[in-house]
C-alpha cells in the first residue's frame, strides 16, 4: 500500500487555517441555553439509547479496569454512520451517539435539533483514498477526472472536499458519485466509482484482496480532527437525563483512553478478533491513530466545524451556517475533566 506520510506541520497548518426530532423541526438559530448544569449521579431509573459500538467493545474489555455508566444503558444501538444516527435521533429511537463533525451540520441544515457535547481532537488524518482495480493513484493529481465516491452527511465527504482544496482541484473537475459509505468498497469492486475514501480496517482487506488486481491506495494528508458526540437536544429537556449524558461522556473519554492505554489488547481484541485482520496489520493500523486529546475548550472545534460547513456550502450541498450554534459549550469541561492532563489539550 502506498501511502503519503502525515506531516506534523502541515496537520498543524490545517488546524491553524480552519481558525483564519422530527421531521419539520426547526434549526437550532441560536446557542444553546446558558443555565448551570445539574451535577451529581443520575437517579432512579434514568437509562439511554446509546450510538457508540467502539465504547461498548472498550468497556467489555477492560472489564473492571474501566467504572462504567452510572445510569442504564437501555440498549446500545446498532448505528454509526451520520445518515443512520439522524434517522434513528428523528425516530426517537436513539439518544446520544458518536460520529465526526458532519453529521451535527446535516442535521442543521435538514432542520433537526440536535446539539454537540464532547469533543475529541485527533490530528493525523484517519482515511485512505483507495482505487478501483486498475484505476492508479500515485498522487493527488490523479484524482482530477475521476468518479469519486461521496457522502455529503459523513465525514469521508468532508476529507474528500479537504483533500480537493488541498491539491487545487475544483468541484467540476471531478465526478462525485453519491453514495452512503456502507456502499462505498462494493462500488470500487463493481467498477462503480474509481475512488473512494475508505477507514481501516476497510481499506486493508480491500487492498489484500484486490492489490494483485492494481487497486491502490494513498493515506490522506488532511485529518479528519474532530470526533463528537451529540444528542438531540430534546434529550437534554430532563434533568436525569442531562446527569447521565454528563456521565457517558466521562465513560467515553476514559474508554478512549484504556484503549490507547492497553493497546497490545485493544489491538488483539478489535482488530484481530472482531475485525478479523492479521495481527501485523493491525500493528500496522494502530502506527496511524492518534493519540486521543480533550481539549479545555471548543474555539478550536468550532473553528474547524465552521471550515468544514463553509467547504459544503461552497458546493452548495448545505445552507450556510454559524457552526457555534452546533455545540452546547455548558458540556466544554466535562470530557477534559474525566481524563490525565496528558490527554488534555490546553486552548
Amino acid at each position: 500500500m502506498r501511502r503519503v506520510p502525515a506531516v506534523a506541520g502541515a496537520v498543524a497548518a490545517l488546524v491553524l487555517l480552519a481558525g483564519c426530532a422530527s421531521a419539520g423541526s426547526a434549526a437550532v438559530d441560536q446557542a444553546p441555553a446558558s443555565e448551570p448544569l445539574p451535577t451529581g449521579a443520575p437517579e432512579g431509573d434514568t437509562g439511554l439509547r446509546v450510538a457508540g459500538r467502539t465504547t461498548q467493545l472498550q468497556l467489555e474489555l477492560a472489564g473492571d479496569e474501566l467504572k462504567g455508566p452510572e445510569f442504564a444503558v437501555t440498549e446500545w444501538v446498532n448505528a454509526a454512520a451520520g445518515p443512520d444516527v439522524i434517522q434513528a435521533f428523528r425516530a426517537g429511537a436513539l439518544d446520544v451517539a458518536s460520529n465526526a463533525i458532519i453529521p451535527p451540520i446535516q442535521a442543521h441544515d435538514i432542520g433537526f435539533d440536535a446539539t454537540i457535547v464532547s469533543v475529541l481532537e485527533r490530528p493525523l488524518p484517519g482515511y485512505v483514498f483507495a482505487s478501483a482495480p486498475g484505476v492508479d493513484l500515485s498522487d493527488w493529481e490523479d484524482l482530477r477526472g475521476k468518479r469519486i465516491a461521496f457522502s455529503q452527511g459523513q465525514s469521508q465527504g468532508d476529507t474528500v472536499l479537504r483533500t480537493l482544496q488541498e491539491a487545487g482541484i475544483g468541484y467540476d473537475e471531478v465526478e462525485f458519485v453519491e453514495l452512503p459509505s456502507t456502499q462505498f468498497l462494493t462500488a470500487l469492486q463493481g467498477g462503480q466509482v474509481d475512488i473512494a475514501p475508505l477507514s481501516e480496517p476497510a481499506v486493508t482487506k480491500y487492498i489484500d484482496q484486490f492489490g494483485a488486481d492494481g487497486a491502490d491506495a494513498l493515506l490522506a494528508e488532511v485529518p479528519d480532527l474532530l470526533t463528537v458526540l451529540w444528542v438531540p437536544t430534546t434529550v437534554l429537556d430532563d434533568e436525569e437525563n442531562v446527569r447521565a449524558v454528563r456521565d457517558y461522556i466521562r465513560v467515553w473519554a476514559q474508554s478512549q483512553v484504556w484503549a490507547w492505554e492497553h493497546p497490545d489488547e485493544w489491538k488483539q481484541f478489535y482488530f484481530v478478533d472482531t475485525e478479523g485482520v492479521t495481527a501485523e496489520d493491525a500493528d500496522r493500523i494502530w502506527k496511524l491513530a492518534s493519540k486521543p486529546s480533550f481539549p479545555t475548550d471548543w474555539d478550536t472545534a468550532v473553528e474547524w466545524a465552521q471550515s468544514s460547513a463553509d467547504l459544503l456550502a461552497d458546493g452548495g450541498f448545505i445552507k450556510e451556517v454559524d457552526a457555534e450554534v452546533l455545540f452546547d459549550r455548558r458540556f466544554e469541561s466535562d470530557a477534559a475533566t474525566a481524563v490525565s492532563d496528558e490527554y488534555v489539550t490546553e486552548e
